[in-house]
């Protein structure tokens, strides 16, 4: 195992020390480097034993440093080698429904715990080594975001269709054990791991309380594509009522006896059922919020703190909104707000069904090009077109189905502009205070 340096920063103690691209970092105090997280770790030390290989020459230097200085090396990748993929075939995986012709990196599977400690990504435990398991405990990599499902053995397997699905659940008490939090997914089927099998599966978590720091229960996504895979039924009012009933009364146990809810249903719950959202002490410091979990109570509270901030001029302007119709309710509401409180201001929200999915897809982050374009035709009434920030992949300019910024505004006939997907940045963005990025409107209509 070994770390190949690509670049050195020009007067830290690596290049002071000599080290060079190329250079292949070996070993810090006998303990071997295999990726970033083992060279921060054992480089934020003031000082330690680092033996390299340069030029074809192994040797060892001694490195005195000040405590937490960056040592100054960078490799490839920001993981300084490759993600590690998934091994799972589960029968809610959403990159398996994807359809055919997208590019090549929408059907990698990621399953690193490095990536889960970095970037709050998910894993599943069925890829990591027992030495991989000790190293979080070791450098208390924490916290850490972990797809369980259920914690009935034989069921996982079979959800996961891994046979470590099921032995690789007692890394749960290792970490634990070992002072690591866990912030914890659960994706419902409907008919195989809610009812019974989700008390059980909660009464479970909450044993390791207070580890356990969160558990956030999600429903399975469904595409149109889900060619000869497991057979899914999405949930409907009564079904997401019922779940709810469930999740919701863990979460009165748990403020009772922990003072938070701990177990955390994703907004969908709410909006398929029927059901008012929470208010926002209900999700305390909103650990799962990038997994939908309070999502629509964060947009709404603080959309409306923003428009209550006192301001000098706002300019009149109309602008139309593309959304899902997931949220749709509540952005065309706000919309409704900032228009009664700045009259000046027309907004025209247009909820985008998603027929490039199909299925239950309904979120705004999985809205495509193309559905735009189609739905939006002839539809708009003004030259400006704002997006949501969510819609675009990887900080490019273009949507799931490839098409980009430029394209969408030229098949349109407006101006694309950018705004943030979160309340307080929107509600700037519709006064004319906050755009992210523009675009030059394409061929007149």
């Amino acid at each position: 195992m070994a770390l190949t340096v690509q670049t050195v920063e020009p007067g830290s103690v690596a290049q002071r020390l000599g080290l060079e691209p190329g250079c292949r970092l070996l070993s810090i105090d006998g303990n071997p480097l295999g990726d970033a997280l083992d060279y921060q770790f054992y480089t934020a030390a003031a000082s330690f034993s680092l033996t390299i290989c340069q030029q074809g020459t192994q040797r060892t230097l001694q490195v005195e440093k000040a405590e937490y200085e960056p040592f100054g090396c960078d490799f490839k990748t920001y993981l300084a080698d490759e993600k590690h993929s998934c091994d799972n075939h589960c029968m809610f995986c959403f990159i398996d429904q994807l359809p055919p012709g997208m590019r090549d990196p929408l059907y990698f599977k990621d399953d690193d715990e490095r990536l889960s400690f970095l970037y709050g990504n998910y894993i599943t435990m069925t890829n990591l080594s027992d030495r991989e398991v000790e190293r979080i405990v070791k450098m208390h990599i924490s916290p850490i975001f972990i797809s369980v499902h259920t914690t009935n053995p034989e069921l996982r397997v079979r959800m996961m269709a891994n046979k470590r699905a099921a032995e690789t659940l007692r890394y749960l008490d290792v970490f634990a054990k070992g002072g690591i939090e866990m912030n914890c997914q659960l994706v419902l089927c409907r008919g195989v791991n809610d009812g019974a099998e989700l008390r059980r599966t909660l009464d479970d978590l909450l044993a390791l309380s207070p580890q356990v720091g969160s558990i956030a229960v999600v429903p399975a996504g469904l595409t149109d594509y889900r060619d000869k895979l497991f057979k899914l039924t999405a949930y409907d009012a009564q079904s997401a009522a019922q779940t709810l009933d469930i999740l919701e009364s863990y979460s009165r146990r748990c403020r009772e006896q922990y003072g938070r809810s701990i177990v955390y249903p994703s907004d969908e719950w709410y909006l398929t059922a029927g059901r008012p959202i929470p208010p926002a002490d209900f999700y305390d410091d909103f650990a799962q919020l990038e997994d939908g979990v309070g999502m629509w109570r964060r947009y709404h509270d603080t959309f409306l703190e923003e428009l209550q901030r006192p301001r000098q001029l706002v300019i009149p302007r109309k602008l139309d909104v593309v959304t899902g119709t997931l949220a749709a309710p509540l952005i065309e509401a706000m919309a409704r707000r900032a228009t009664e409180r700045f009259p000046q201001v027309k907004i025209t929200v247009h909820p985008i069904e998603n027929r490039f999915f199909g299925g239950n897809v309904s979120v705004a982050g999985l809205v495509t090009g193309t559905d735009i374009i189609d739905q939006c035709r002839d539809k708009l009434q003004s030259r400006l077109l704002a997006v949501p920030q969510v819609m675009l992949q990887d900080e490019e300019d273009r949507f799931l189905d490839d098409v980009t910024l430029p394209q969408l505004g030229q098949a349109l006939g407006c101006r694309v502009v950018v705004i943030p997907s979160d309340g307080a940045g929107c509600c700037r963005a519709y006064l004319g205070t906050r755009i992210l990025k523009t675009h030059a409107p394409g061929a007149p209509r």
